[in-house]
C-alpha cells in the first residue's frame, strides 16, 4: 500500500493546511490535491443545530465530603434534531475548565424522544474548594446518536469564582451557542499518518475478471501518534471513517481497537467502491479517533479531507 500512494501526516489542531501528494504508481490514479480541515473539537462536535431552550439546575459544595455537586433538574423547548420525527434524545454534560483531562467530564442519562427532558440527577466532583474556585463550569446539552455523531443543543458557562454559594435553589438558564473556551478547554492532540488513492474503473486488470463500472477509494490508516492519555494504562483507540455527505451505515467503517497505546499502529486499509472520477469533487473523507469503552466511546480528535466540501 505504501508504495502506491504517498503518506500524509495530519495534526489534530485548529489550523488548516493543504498537503501535497507526491509520486504515485503509473497504474493507479490518486487524488492529485487534497484540502485538509483539521478538527479540534470535543465529543460530538458534528451535526450541531441552533441552540434554543432552557436548562434548570442548582450548584452546591459539600464541605464535609469536599464534593462539588451539579443538580440537573430538567430542560425545556430544546432544539429538534430529527425533524422528520420531531424528536431529540438529549443528555446533559458538564466539564470543569480549564481541566483538560477526561476526569473533568460528567454526564446524565439520555432521555429519548423528548425536547422537555426531566433528569433529577446529581453530577459529582471530588475537588478541593480552593481548586474549584479557579475553574469554570461548562454545562452543555447534547442529542445522543447511536453512531456517535452527537449534536450540540446549547450550553451555559459559569465562572465559579464569582458564584453565590449561598444560592442552592434550582434556577432556569437560557442555553447559548458554543463558546470558544469550551472548545479550547478540552485537549485534542495527535498526528495521523495516512494515504488516500482513487482506483479508476478497469485498472485492476487481470485481478478482476469483469472490470467494474466504477472505481474505488482506498484509505490507508497507518498510525496515530501522541494521543491524549486518558488513563494510566494509556488509551484504547480506534479510527472511524465516513465518506461525506453519506452518513449511512454503508459509509461507516472502522479499524480494530488498539489497546493501552498512545501511539497506535493500525496499518488498516479502508475501501469504498462505487466511485466515479466526477464523484470525488463532492466527496469528503472524515476520519475520527475514539477511545473505546464498554458503555460509550470518547472522541479524541479528527480530520476531514476532500477536494470539495463533502
Amino acid at each position: 500500500e505504501s508504495d502506491t500512494a504517498s503518506e500524509i501526516s495530519f495534526q489534530f489542531n485548529k489550523h488548516k493546511k493543504t498537503p501535497s501528494i507526491g509520486s504515485h504508481s503509473s497504474d493507479m490514479a490518486s487524488v492529485s490535491s487534497v484540502s485538509g480541515s483539521v478538527l479540534s473539537v470535543y465529543s460530538g462536535d458534528f451535526g450541531s443545530v441552533d441552540a434554543q431552550g432552557t436548562v434548570e439546575f442548582a450548584l452546591d459544595y459539600d464541605e464535609k465530603n469536599r464534593e462539588f455537586q451539579v443538580h440537573v433538574s430538567q430542560c425545556r423547548d430544546l432544539a429538534v434534531v430529527d425533524e422528520k420525527k420531531g424528536r431529540s434524545d438529549p443528555y446533559v454534560k458538564t466539564y470543569l475548565l480549564p481541566d483538560k483531562a477526561r476526569m473533568g467530564k460528567r454526564k446524565t442519562s439520555v432521555k429519548k424522544r423528548t425536547v422537555n427532558p426531566i433528569y433529577n440527577e446529581v453530577l459529582r466532583y471530588k475537588i478541593e474548594k480552593m481548586v474549584l474556585l479557579i475553574q469554570k463550569l461548562n454545562l452543555s446539552v447534547w442529542h445522543n446518536d447511536p453512531l456517535g455523531r452527537n449534536s450540540f443543543l446549547g450550553e451555559i458557562e459559569i465562572d465559579l469564582a464569582s458564584w453565590d454559594w449561598s444560592n442552592r435553589k434550582l434556577n432556569w438558564y437560557p442555553l447559548k451557542p458554543r463558546s470558544l473556551s469550551a472548545v479550547n478547554g478540552v485537549d485534542h492532540r495527535g498526528v495521523m499518518n495516512l494515504s488516500i488513492k482513487y482506483v479508476p474503473p478497469g485498472s485492476l486488470g487481470k485481478m478482476c475478471p469483469k472490470n467494474p463500472p466504477s472505481g474505488e477509494v482506498h484509505i490507508w490508516v497507518k498510525d496515530v501518534k501522541d494521543l491524549l492519555q486518558l488513563r494510566p494504562s494509556g488509551v484504547d483507540s480506534f479510527v472511524k471513517c465516513y465518506v461525506l455527505p453519506d452518513t449511512s451505515k454503508k459509509s461507516h467503517q472502522k479499524t480494530r481497537v488498539i489497546k493501552r497505546d498512545t501511539n497506535p499502529v493500525f496499518n488498516h486499509t479502508i475501501v469504498y467502491d462505487g466511485f466515479h472520477t466526477e464523484d470525488l469533487k463532492d466527496a469528503c473523507v472524515e476520519l475520527t479517533v475514539w477511545d473505546h469503552e464498554k458503555l460509550t466511546n470518547h472522541f479524541l480528535g479528527g480530520i476531514r479531507l476532500g477536494l470539495g466540501t463533502g
